[in-house]
C-alpha cells in the first residue's frame, strides 16, 4: 500500500490506475491505501454533472475538458455508467465522446459501472475522486449516470452539482420528482439551439428563486456543445461557486456534513462485511426455507453475531 502511495506522490499514472482499481474491486487493504491517500495535500475542484440520458453530459464535459486544459489545468474525470444486470459491465459511451483527449498527459479519463449501487454513483467513485485529486489534478469532474429518484449520491462528493438539462424532453419534471433543486447549484440547459428554451429557462428561474438565500442563488446557463457555445460561462459560474464555498462557512458545513456521511458509509460497509462472513462461516446457523419469518432470522442472526463478539 505504501509503495503505490509512493508512485502516486511520483505522478504515476500507472500507480493512480492500480489505486482505483484496489478500491474499485474492495481489495482487503483499500482502507489503510485510502488513509495514507487523505494524508496527501489536496487542492482540486470537485465538479459533478447529473442529467438525464441523451442531455448530453458526455459531448458537455468533452468540451469542458478542453476549456480547462487551455487554462493549463490538469483534468480528471470519473465518468459513471449504469450496469447491466445481465454481464455486470457498462456502455461507456465517455470513452467514444472524449476520445480526443486520451493522449494529453493532463487528463485522466476513467469509467466506472455503477454495480448495483441505487444512488446513481459506483460505492468507489468518492475514493477514485479523492485518489485523483491526491495525484494532483487541477479539477475532477464526476459525469453521473442521470438524474432519476435515487440519482442524489453526487451531492455528497462533490463541491458544486451541475444538473444539465434539454429543451422538450421533459426533464423539468424529475425537477419536482428527485429533489433535483436541493443538490443543483447551477443548471445547464445544453442543446439550446432547439425549440423551448425560453419556457424552459422561465421555468428554472421560478424554481431557483424558491430555493434563494441571499448569499447564493443557482445560476442558469445555456450551452450548444456542438457549436462549443456557453463552455466558457459553464466554467466561469463553477469556479464562482467553489470561491463561494470556500469563502464562507457554507463550503466548511458542506464539507463537514459530508465528511459524516462518509464516515457512517464506511462503518456500515465494514460492518455489513463482517455480518455476512460471519453468516457464511457460522453451520450452526438454520438454512432459511421460502416460508420462513426474514424479520425473526435478522434479529436473531444479529443477536448471534453479537453474542459472537463478546
Amino acid at each position: 500500500m505504501h509503495e503505490i502511495v509512493k508512485r502516486i506522490r511520483k505522478k504515476d499514472i500507472r500507480a493512480l490506475a492500480r489505486a482505483i482499481t484496489m478500491v474499485e474491486n474492495d481489495y482487503p487493504d483499500k482502507l489503510e491505501l485510502l488513509s495514507d491517500v487523505f494524508s496527501m495535500e489536496k487542492h482540486a475542484i470537485y465538479i459533478g454533472l447529473t442529467g438525464s440520458p441523451g442531455a448530453g453530459k458526455s459531448s458537455l464535459v468533452n468540451r469542458l475538458i478542453t476549456h480547462i486544459r487551455n487554462e493549463g489545468k490538469t483534468v480528471a474525470v470519473i465518468a459513471v455508467d449504469p450496469t447491466s444486470p445481465f454481464s455486470g459491465g457498462a456502455l461507456l459511451g465517455d470513452r467514444v465522446r472524449m476520445n480526443e483527449h486520451f493522449t494529453d498527459d493532463g487528463v485522466y479519463i476513467r469509467s466506472m459501472a455503477t454495480r448495483g449501487s441505487l444512488g446513481g454513483l459506483a460505492r468507489a467513485t468518492k475514493d477514485a475522486v479523492r485518489i485523483c485529486d491526491a495525484f494532483g489534478f487541477d479539477v475532477v469532474i464526476v459525469e453521473t449516470v442521470g438524474v432519476g429518484q435515487s440519482e442524489l449520491d453526487i451531492m455528497k462528493i462533490v463541491d458544486t452539482t451541475a444538473v444539465v438539462l434539454t429543451p422538450n424532453s421533459g426533464d423539468v419534471l424529475q425537477i419536482f420528482k428527485a429533489g433535483i433543486m436541493e443538490i443543483a447549484d447551477l443548471f445547464v440547459i445544453n442543446k439550446a439551439d432547439l425549440d423551448g428554451v425560453g419556457k424552459l429557462k422561465r421555468l428554472l428561474r421560478e424554481l431557483v428563486m424558491m430555493t434563494a438565500t441571499e448569499e447564493h442563488m443557482a445560476a442558469i446557463v445555456k450551452t450548444i456543445t456542438t457549436e462549443n457555445k456557453g463552455i466558457d460561462e459553464l466554467w466561469n459560474k463553477m469556479k464562482e461557486h467553489h470561491t463561494y464555498l470556500y469563502s464562507t462557512m457554507e463550503g466548511s458545513i458542506k464539507r463537514s456534513k459530508q465528511l459524516e456521511l462518509e464516515v457512517l458509509e464506511l462503518m456500515r460497509d465494514e460492518l455489513f462485511r463482517e455480518v455476512k462472513q460471519f453468516v457464511e462461516l457460522n453451520e450452526d446457523l438454520p438454512m432459511i426455507n421460502p416460508s420462513d419469518d426474514p424479520y425473526q432470522y435478522a434479529m436473531d442472526w444479529l443477536k448471534k453475531w453479537r453474542e459472537a463478539l463478546t
